[in-house]
């Protein structure tokens, strides 16, 4: 019997991208089918929330993020340009964002035709790994292409539909914290949440106990 789960995740999360790969590389191992379910990140949900967070909590995540990087053998380098738009001096979270609502509302348009975690990793691969100008040209559609999405159709039904994807991902964040946890990337099997890029093999080791197998 195929096994499912829920991936909750974010484009502003590196760790998020770190993950990715190895999510992909899961349903493609395993008789299993994961969900991408996009959530914006906190920086939306809740914009103070870099202002009240510890002063080296920021420092500490971009040296964590590029160690784990350098751990895993994944590419990694800063966004440019961040999908956030913030002033990391002060922490203050612009009131204008030109990216990340588009970002994830494209992603759940990917989720609803389950593509999801292929659009997640391709364009994740871009904002993460190095790609200057990620939002420009025809790097997006490059991305979709990848993943064997028609981007023009994406981004038709992201202009059509706003506020109806706004309210999946909304349910999705909802549904993030009815399953005990708020942050990402976190893959919630059997009402069970595993939080972070270090507790995949935690959540295969739980889902081989429920019968996960090889393909």
């Amino acid at each position: 019997m195929t096994l499912a789960a829920d991936i909750f995740w974010s484009f502003r999360s590196p760790y998020s991208y770190l993950a990715t790969r190895r999510y992909r590389a899961l349903a493609e191992q395993y008789d299993l089918t994961l969900n991408l379910r996009p959530v914006y990140p906190l920086a939306i949900r809740q914009p103070d929330f870099f202002q009240r967070s510890h002063p080296n909590w920021l420092r500490y995540t971009f040296l964590d993020v590029v160690r784990v990087a350098q751990f895993l053998e994944i590419p990694f380098g800063p966004p440019r340009p961040d999908p956030i738009v913030q002033d990391l001096a002060t922490r203050r979270i612009a009131d204008e964002q030109p990216h990340i609502h588009r970002l994830t509302r494209l992603g759940q348009a990917a989720a609803r035709r389950g593509k999801g975690l292929d659009f997640a990793d391709e364009t994740s691969r871009l904002i993460w790994g190095g790609q200057e100008g990620w939002n420009e040209r025809d790097h997006l559609a490059r991305a979709a292409e990848r993943a064997e999405l028609d981007f023009a159709e994406l981004k038709a039904e992201v202009g059509a539909e706003p506020a109806t994807l706004d309210a999946e991902i909304a349910a999705n964040q909802d549904a993030l914290e009815a399953a005990g946890h708020w942050g990402v990337p976190t893959l919630v099997f059997d009402g069970e949440p595993f939080f972070g890029q270090d507790r995949i093999e935690l959540a295969v080791w739980r889902m081989q106990q429920k019968g996960l197998v090889e393909r």
